[in-house]
């Protein structure tokens, strides 16, 4: 398959890494210096050159900010039975957008990023195809997301962005709730550490990308549950209440289905 990959950023490298042994592959970028280490892959920086190369399926896999702007650059130059993609986190609007715009079209979302994944080994993570996708993008993707051992799941585009906000605003949030209250200074203990590597890696994110998740439309309910619980926590601190403490902990084992051995 003859495929083009919008971005040379760290997923778009690295899907180009993934692919350009089975197919053809070309990758767009403007920056030639993001280009240098990409192989076995045809390079482009001119938009123009899109056209003789005649893609099948564009990959758009730029910042999330530029996801539009980036598939109106190249629409000009792709021929009629080209298949659009993208693998943004978050896709509000871009229902509309393809319906609009009368490509195929596939949007999919690998849920992890290159900051956390251990990218050699990714059988522990997972992947969301979105249900109204056109019937041959989605096979393609599950064919490409089973080889790399992904678990598949397949949402609608108002489901994704549900999940989403449970699945990273959720953290997200606490995370820059934790990060928000350090001060500059060591601290001993496994736990922090670990909070603190979290906090750093998720950080280095692009900054738009952390706002939209955050932004979606599903995320206010979910950070509305964290204060809450944050607040019945904080009267069960001031109140030195054991047996609510108890009782709290019980709830949120529970939640997480944490099983607590008699040596835990």
């Amino acid at each position: 398959m003859k495929i083009l990959v919008l971005g040379a950023g760290k997923m778009g490298t690295w899907i180009t890494d993934c692919l350009c042994f089975d197919h053809e592959v070309a990758i767009f970028d403007p920056d030639h210096k993001k280009l240098r280490f990409v192989f076995n892959t045809i390079r482009m920086t001119d938009p123009k050159e899109i056209e003789a190369f005649k893609p099948e399926l564009v990959i758009n896999a730029v910042t999330l900010k530029y996801t539009i702007e980036a598939f109106e650059t190249v629409i000009p130059y792709l021929p009629e039975n080209c298949i659009l993609s993208d693998i943004a986190s978050v896709k509000n609007g871009l229902k509309d957008y393809y319906k609009n715009k009368g490509f195929r079209f596939v949007s999919t979302h690998p849920m992890f990023g290159p900051t956390f994944a251990n990218i050699q080994d990714l059988s522990t993570q997972n992947a969301v195809i979105i249900s109204e996708s056109d019937h041959l993008g989605k096979a393609f993707f599950k064919d490409f997301y089973g080889s790399l051992r992904l678990k598949i799941y397949e949402y609608t585009f108002k489901e994704h962005d549900e999940i989403t906000a449970y699945s990273l605003s959720i953290p997200f949030s606490s995370t820059l709730v934790f990060a928000a209250c350090m001060k500059n200074i060591e601290a001993p203990g496994t736990t922090f550490k670990k909070h603190m590597a979290i906090a750093q890696g998720l950080l280095s994110e692009d900054d738009y990308l952390l706002s939209e998740i955050l932004f979606n439309e599903y995320t206010y309910e979910q950070v509305e549950n964290i204060r809450k619980e944050l607040r019945y926590l904080l009267d069960i601190i001031k109140d030195k209440d054991s047996e609510k403490m108890k009782a709290f902990l019980s709830k949120v084992r529970n939640n997480i289905n944490y099983k607590k051995t008699s040596a835990g």
